[in-house]
């Protein structure tokens, strides 16, 4: 017996090995697979990134990651900030704006209005190094508007009446159970006055303009692109491989590799950013276009 264990030893031994090591052999097949089958390129170190601003702004926390990562990273030479948003909740929109401020202070950004660059997502974009526009997007819509339904005809319908303890005399201003009474409408017509007043402020700031001309390049006009040039909301006109060579340029690296998030990143990303829009959609003071 011994013999023949002797003799087939040379065989069952690396069997052995792999039944009992079989997930780490598994893994190490793989990687090697990977690496045989990868195109050179995808092992090079990402000097670019392209962070992507889509659909209504209820959350900023997906966002602000990716720009705090792009913010650390040191092989990170520039970022492309890719624009296609209606606007969405003042804060996070807020939040968007002086994260990409504080980034462009480091490394240059280049913002891209794909489609809709409007209301919140434009102020999102304004402390760009510079802010291009595809040819046939919307841009601008610079304003504030906090939107609420009045069900209290369709409660007394099915019979639903509310009941309130409250402390303080606006602590309803903004309800949709009944329509908002005079005073509440003013109350509320102050915060959207102040929320519009640092909108301007801030643009004028960034795009070095006249608050005092705000009425030519603000109050919730919305722009072609062409238009937003004629009032220098953006710097120039093209497509999306313009804003990539000015990048390229501006970032001074003698080779573009973009950072890429694979498939499965992007759709986690998608989802959760589509859930918490739905959600967000209640009566909330907004920067949107629509």
């Amino acid at each position: 017996m011994n013999f023949f264990r002797i003799i087939f030893l040379p065989i069952t031994a690396p069997i052995k090995f792999i039944q009992n090591h079989f997930k780490a052999t598994l893994l190490v097949l793989l990687l090697i697979f990977t690496f045989k089958n990868a195109d050179p390129s995808a092992v090079e170190v990402a000097n670019l990134q392209q962070i992507n601003l889509t659909g209504a702004i209820m959350d900023a926390s997906l966002i602000l990651e990716d720009i705090n990562k792009a913010k650390k990273d040191t092989n990170i030479k520039g970022v492309l900030l890719v624009v296609n948003s209606p606007g969405g909740a003042v804060a996070p929109s807020v939040e968007i704006a002086y994260a990409i401020k504080e980034l462009n202070e480091i490394k240059p950004v280049v913002a891209y209005a794909s489609g809709i660059m409007a209301s919140g997502s434009y102020y999102a974009s304004i402390w760009a190094d510079t802010i291009i526009a595809n040819p046939g997007s919307m841009v601008g819509s610079i304003g504030v508007i906090m939107q609420s339904v009045d069900a209290s005809e369709l409660m007394s319908k099915i019979g639903v009446k509310t009941q309130t303890v409250k402390i303080g005399e606006y602590k309803e201003a903004g309800t949709p159970t009944r329509a908002w009474n005079k005073k509440e409408t003013q109350e509320l017509n102050k915060v959207i006055k102040s929320t519009y007043d640092m909108f301007v402020s801030d643009v004028a700031n960034a795009r070095k303009l006249k608050v005092s001309n705000h009425k030519d390049y603000a109050d919730a006009h919305i722009f072609t692109a062409s238009q937003a040039k004629e009032v220098r909301l953006i710097d120039e006109v093209a497509t999306i491989s313009k804003a990539k060579t000015l990048l390229v340029k501006k970032s001074k690296v003698t080779k573009a590799v973009w950072n890429k998030k694979d498939k499965m990143e992007k759709f986690m990303e998608k989802v959760i950013s589509t859930t918490i829009s739905q959600i967000g959609m209640n009566t909330t003071t907004r920067l949107s276009a629509f």
